[in-house]
């Protein structure tokens, strides 16, 4: 059972409170307990596919950010063989916010890089939330020019708020540093594979989220900017956040229409929080499947229609 349940989710977690009470039960015959939990499931599921199938753009920003949700080093364990973590950015420090190395997915040898959030009040103030300094781009930038050394896949999990907006980030550079990783993933010689698996924020989820192909989970959103800071500018009003994230068509639905991406993942069913290893799963076929593609590709191909799809954005 969900140890946190959203708003909308509170008619499962009745449900599933009782499918809990019962198990736990010493008072009823086992036979009788097992036909109701039996029963109660099923509601449980339909419930679910009916709250889940009617899901507003608010809500999906919620699931999106649901603490339990599955971050980098949650899929890292679902995806990968082997992991070797590479660290620093060899010029300021090594930005926990982002986690990159080389991986083994499937029969792939890929360079993996994604936003780590942290789990515990511990991890995430140690992964700062998820949200990088320049020091956290320029490492990503260092290992995808060692993918292009290599001629290995950069695969990107894309999952941050947005870029950390200290004064201390600026003072470092850090619009620089974001504007200089989509200058060099725009004509890096290396198929690039970006999946947005839970929040795409600003520049901060744009600097690792230029590739030949972009898969985006069912739940996930994809933003120039958070509800709240979108609402913020427009009306002075944070509080008009679902108004912002309905007018922004941030989920994966809308982006789909718009060509922003190329493929949304499905998620299991209630979201990925609730199954981390389903949702792995998925997304490593999905990856698995889109490095194969890629692979039938030149290089000077891949560049071209990567430069393409970039100067087609907002022609629609």
């Amino acid at each position: 059972m969900l140890e946190n349940y959203l708003d909308f989710e509170e008619p499962i977690a009745v449900l599933e409170k009782k499918i809990h009470e019962l198990q736990s039960s010493e008072l009823l015959e086992p036979k009788t307990i097992e036909d109701q939990i039996l029963k109660l499931n099923e509601s449980a599921v339909k419930l679910t596919e009916k709250i889940y199938s009617n899901v507003s753009a608010w809500q999906n920003v919620q699931v999106a950010r649901h603490p339990q949700r599955p971050h980098f080093l949650d899929y890292v364990e679902k995806l990968c063989d082997d992991f070797d973590e590479l660290h620093g950015d060899r010029h300021y420090a090594d930005d926990r916010a982002i986690i990159g190395g080389l991986a083994s997915i499937g029969d792939h040898k890929v360079i993996l890089i994604g936003h780590e959030k942290g789990r515990s009040t511990e991890e995430k103030i140690k992964h700062n939330f998820g949200m990088a300094q320049p020091e956290g781009y320029r490492k990503a930038c260092r290992l995808m020019k060692t993918a292009e050394r290599f001629n290995l896949p950069v695969v990107t999990l894309v999952d941050t708020p947005g870029a950390y907006p200290g004064i201390d980030s600026e003072e470092r550079g850090q619009s620089e540093a974001i504007a200089y990783n989509l200058s060099v993933m725009s004509s890096l010689k290396t198929p690039i594979l970006v999946n947005i698996v839970g929040e795409g924020g600003s520049g901060g989820a744009l600097a690792l989220a230029v590739g030949d192909h972009i898969s985006m989970m069912q739940y996930a959103t994809y933003s120039v900017a958070s509800p709240e800071a979108c609402a913020s500018i427009v009306w002075r009003d944070s509080s008009k956040a679902p108004d912002a994230a309905k007018a922004m068509k941030l989920n994966s639905e809308n982006l789909l229409k718009l060509e922003l991406i190329d493929e949304i993942l499905q998620e299991p069913l209630g979201g990925s929080h609730r199954h981390h290893e389903q949702a792995g799963l998925i997304l490593k076929k999905s990856i698995i499947q889109n490095l194969n593609n890629l692979k039938k590709f030149k290089t000077v191909d891949l560049v071209e229609r990567r430069y393409e799809r970039l100067m087609g954005y907002g022609s629609l």
